[in-house]
């Protein structure tokens, strides 16, 4: 008996050692995650309010982008004949609520907007002009940039996202880093292919739980997967994401938005174990 309980002192121990170090990571991931989320929910709203109140400014929008500043949502449509001007500024609560707390409209981009503007101009060019066939395109999808300066980044995040309702697409993703005078230094390809996931199980008596996916380019989920289930989480019936890569198991629950990292081996020990 004492035996026993040295060996369930001894997996506590290694349990909470392992989970502080996980912590860290896992925590820096989710944060980034739920602001890119944050980010691209108020474009999804700004984009709505901004076609339906202003359809005239359609064609000379030269693209939108979202920021976060004073723990609150801008959403802005730059003009596309003079990047310096914006057609639109929407200010949202820090997640965003479908309404709208002020609009402003043809203002001059500040020194934040201006930069945001010319790191996703760059990072569209050149995904679209792809000279080095680096970026994938697949049908019935569409690009989303995201540029996104915090204290010591510049980088555009590249999401895929579905022209069709039904499914979430996982994947495809990219990061563009840019250094302090906006200047292109390096790209990344986030995951190797694109993932589709059904909203819900076709059996109705057999829901889908959770879903899952291993990972080959990066160790754990990435900030990018995490935006993207967030964003589509009140549509599918699963609660839960797992990405397996080879040394570790990242446990994503997006009811409750927390994210647990494990080593891949502990995974497979209650894995065996279980079955």
């Amino acid at each position: 008996n004492n035996n026993m309980k040295k060996l369930l002192f001894l997996i506590l121990a290694i349990i909470s050692l392992n989970i502080y170090s996980q912590h860290k990571k896992s925590d820096k991931i989710l944060n980034e995650g739920k602001l890119l989320y944050r980010l691209e929910k108020g474009s999804w709203y700004g984009t709505d309010l901004f076609l339906a109140n202003y359809p005239n400014k359609r064609d000379s929008t030269g693209g939108y982008l979202s920021y976060e500043k004073d723990h609150k949502i801008y959403t802005i449509f730059f003009n596309r004949y003079d990047h310096n001007k914006v057609l639109a500024r929407y200010k949202f609560d820090s997640i965003p609520k479908q309404k709208a707390l002020d609009v402003e409209l043809n203002k001059n981009a500040t020194a934040l907007e201006k930069e945001l503007i010319t790191i996703r101009l760059d990072a569209k060019k050149r995904m679209f002009e792809n000279k080095d066939k680096f970026f994938s395109f697949y049908k019935e999808t569409s690009p989303n940039f995201i540029p996104l300066i915090t204290k010591n980044k510049k980088r555009v995040f590249i999401l895929t996202g579905p022209k069709t309702n039904g499914f979430v697409l996982l994947g495809n993703d990219y990061v563009l880093t840019y250094n302090k005078k906006n200047k292109f230094k390096k790209k990344e390809k986030l995951h190797n292919t694109l993932l589709q996931f059904a909203y819900k199980s076709e059996k109705k008596d057999n829901p889908t739980v959770s879903t899952m996916h291993s990972h080959v380019v990066t160790k754990y989920i990435t900030s990018t997967d995490i935006c993207t289930l967030l964003l589509y989480k009140d549509f599918v019936e699963w609660k839960k994401h797992i990405v397996i890569s080879k040394k570790y198991v990242s446990i994503f629950d997006m009811k409750k938005e927390t994210l647990f990292i494990m080593k891949r081996k502990a995974w497979d020990k209650i894995m065996t174990h279980s079955n």
